[in-house]
Formats: structure tokens, sequence, C-alpha cells
């Protein structure tokens, strides 16, 4: 499991899941766009976009150039490894995924006490509410994420490492962020209900692990999670996209919406994990079994988009 702090990379479990029996329904509803996100946990967005058009999350890379160097780069994470929805309905006891909770202008900010990596960390307070989920449940031992979104001020806030204080009126974290339009934070890359069922369409990239990564990143990426030169490695940030000619008309509606998505944004590599592992918020609403047919998908299917100048430097 990696340990640094969520400015370098974004983290999430590395473990494999079972893919429950689920019965529930997986219509995609009608777009309704407001605009205007609702409040709560894991709460829709209706359709506002976290960033700007011209940020690369949301560029369309679906007619970009190959990277000269794909065959290998998708070789070293796995030709014939599975994509995986590293997220679902409930796993272990807990939501499946990393949540992140909805708040406006009226949540108070509280302080937050920096365990870890306070000197690479954006200062508090934050607006983080006392019963903000925890990825992995209160309980966890993992990453132990904590991600708000201000509607009001338009401001991403993420912790590593989170736990409430005892009287609940301020945080521990190993480390935490503060984004507007720029970084690479881990909230635009998740694959969320409300995009896919609501939206009918995910307007930007999304997010994935690979086991093994190079000392290297590429925009937007600002930071590596390694100690390796080999050149066939992934370095963070590299984005991949689904191949143009895979046929994604057999899959069912929703999980069609997340396949256009890759063919047309592509999924960047953003952490150190379990090969192929795509991230997304939790919500009981999933159909697990309908997202394990996601696993359909191999590695062979995809292809590394050109890469720009890689940054070497922390």
């Amino acid at each position: 499991m990696s340990s640094v702090p969520v400015r370098m990379t974004a983290l999430v479990s590395a473990q494999t899941q079972p893919t429950p029996r689920s019965t529930r329904p997986r219509i995609v509803s009608a777009n309704r766009s407001t605009g205007v996100p609702d409040l709560g946990p894991n709460a829709s967005l209706h359709g506002k976009q976290l960033f700007p058009p011209d940020n690369p999350w949301n560029h369309d890379i679906s007619s970009a150039p190959v990277d000269p160097n794909s065959t290998r780069l998708i070789a070293a994470i796995g030709n014939d490894g599975q994509l995986h929805p590293d997220f679902g309905t409930v796993y272990r006891g807990a939501p499946n995924g990393i949540p992140y909770i909805v708040v406006g202008a009226s949540q108070p900010l509280v302080p937050v006490n920096f365990t870890a990596y306070g000197d690479q960390s954006d200062p508090g307070p934050y607006p983080v509410p006392r019963n903000a989920p925890i990825e992995g449940g209160p309980n966890s031992d993992g990453d132990r994420h904590v991600i708000v979104i201000d509607r009001d001020r338009w401001k991403l806030y993420e912790m590593f490492g989170s736990v409430p204080t005892i009287t609940g009126t301020s945080w521990n974290a190993k480390s935490g962020a503060v984004f507007d339009a720029a970084g690479m934070p881990i909230f635009p890359g998740l694959v969320r209900y409300d995009e896919v069922f609501e939206q009918r369409e995910i307007r930007h990239a999304l997010r994935f692990t690979v086991a093994h990564t190079r000392k290297a990143y590429v925009y937007p990426a600002r930071h590596y999670a390694s100690y390796s030169d080999d050149p066939n490695l992934p370095p963070m940030g590299m984005r991949v996209r689904l191949k143009a000619s895979f046929d994604i008309s057999k899959f069912s509606p929703s999980n069609q919406v997340i396949l256009r998505a890759l063919k047309r944004y592509g999924m960047f590599v953003a952490d150190n994990g379990s090969n192929w592992f795509l991230s997304g918020a939790p919500d009981p609403r999933w159909s697990d079994d309908d997202l394990s047919r996601l696993k359909i998908v191999r590695g062979s299917d995809f292809e590394v988009v050109k890469m720009g100048e890689l940054g070497t430097k922390h």
C-alpha cells in the first residue's frame, strides 16, 4: 500500500474485490443537467464540471496520435489483464469505492492537523463535516481518503489518512490538498453514478492504477512514486484510451457510458496499485453484476496516447 501524500498521487485500494449478486435495475434515466449540485454524501453534481473546458481532464483525445512506445507500455501493465471496476455497492461491510461529500457555504471550516506530510499539504481549515464519509468506512485501516466539494465556492478538498477527532470538531490527516482549476486530484477521475445514470455521459477522463510505474511523470501529474528508470514502465499521468475498434454494443447502456468515455477521454495512470483498476465512487444503486462485465475489456484493448515532455523532479 502506498503511503505518499495525496498531492503526489491519488491512492486507492489494491485489493481484489468480488462481484456480489445484485438485482438492481440498470435503466439509464433521461438527462437532467441543472448544473446545481445537490448536498450530501455522493450527491449528484447534475452535470456541473469540476474544471474548465480547456483543462486536460476534459480534453477529447479520441483522435490524438498513439505514443510510439504504446505497445511496450501496455505490455508492462498487462495485455491480458482485465479492466477491474474498483467501485460498486458494498465490500467487506463498507461502501465500495472512494466516497465524497458535497457541502455548501454554511458548512463551517474546521482545523486539520497534518500528521505526516504537512510540509507538502495545503494548510487548513477545510470545510469537512464530522460525518464526512471515509474511504473504506470509519474503521478502515487503508488509505482513508476524505473528499469534500464546496459547491458555493467551487473548491475541492482532499485528505489522505483521515481520522476525525473525538469531539468531531477537527480532523487529523496525513496530508491534504485544495484544488480549484489545476492539479491532479482524485475526484475528477472517479466513475460516478450521477453521470452514468442521470447525465448518460461522462465528459472527462477517468483514473486507474498500475502495479509498477516509472520514476517520471507527465502533465497533468506533478510527481512520481517510483525508483525505476525503466522506459517501458508507465509514468504517472500517462493517458490510455480504449481503442476505437473495440465493440461496446453488447454491453449494458450504463457500461456503454463508461466505455464511451474511455474511448473519448481515456484514463490517467494516477497511482501505484493493482493493474487496470478503474476508480469510482460507491453507490448502493450500482449493479455489481453489471459492473463486473467490464472485466471483458483487456489491457490489449487499450493504447497509450502520445505523451509530452516527461518530468523527473519532485
